[in-house]
């Protein structure tokens, strides 16, 4: 066979691998959480795609439902997106997505969202979304997660995330600087490698403007909670 630059392979030598296009979901997160301050709430984040090596169709969604408070579901975001491999561990994707309550009269923040997604040197997963939504309002959210294996089928898993509001959003009420800082532990045990079982505490605390704004409502500016949920990918 002749490759592509003219090279002549040696008699016998396989074809090259040819790319097929696959599917794979991933929920990285499916759990019931019990916080000290509202409602328990069930929450899920997950992603999907399409795709060979280099090019992929991305869908993103991340929300949770409080129990028995007769409120809609809030839909953190559901994005689609374009993924284009720019290095061997690091994927840059651009598309639009939509947050907010899911009801029929809800108004809806639709917005067009950046990501750049990969893996950190000492192995940390990382995702760095840039938000621009139809008012021109911009945030930026960094989510960081880090396996530590413990055996051949046990993790203790740290998870970071931190929201910034790059500009004022009265539509929204938003407070521009570092709104949001979430930090999490969890250990989680695999019974199989596409099922893996969890349990874990986490932290959220408000920040700066964010936090001010909420102290003068006199709202809790920070959560403690536990969860329990599974890490599913097929």
């Amino acid at each position: 066979a002749q490759a592509e630059d003219g090279y002549d392979a040696p008699a016998g030598w396989p074809s090259p691998v040819v790319e097929h296009p696959m599917t794979t979901v991933r929920v990285d997160r499916l759990e019931y959480a019990s916080p000290d301050k509202g409602g328990d709430a069930l929450v899920w984040d997950f992603q999907a795609w399409y795709g060979g090596d280099y090019h992929r169709l991305v869908f993103k969604s991340e929300g949770e439902n409080t129990q028995n408070d007769g409120m809609p579901t809030d839909l953190e975001r559901a994005e689609v997106l374009y993924g284009y491999l720019v290095s061997a561990f690091w994927s840059v994707q651009v598309g639009v997505g939509t947050k907010g309550e899911m009801s029929s009269d809800a108004d809806m923040e639709n917005y067009a969202v950046i990501s750049y997604q990969g893996l950190a040197p000492y192995w940390f997963e990382m995702e760095n979304s840039l938000r621009i939504n139809e008012d021109g309002d911009m945030q930026f959210i960094n989510e960081t997660e880090y396996d530590w294996q413990l055996s051949q089928v046990s993790y203790l898993q740290p998870r970071l995330e931190v929201v910034a509001n790059l500009t004022d959003s009265e539509k929204y009420n938003r407070q521009s600087g570092l709104s949001n800082i979430r930090i999490g532990l969890r250990y989680r045990h695999e019974i199989v490698r596409e099922i893996a079982p969890y349990v874990g505490v986490y932290y959220s605390k408000a920040l700066g403007n964010t936090a001010d704004a909420l102290k003068a409502d006199g709202e809790s500016t920070s959560e403690t909670g536990v969860v329990v949920g599974a890490r599913i990918w097929f």
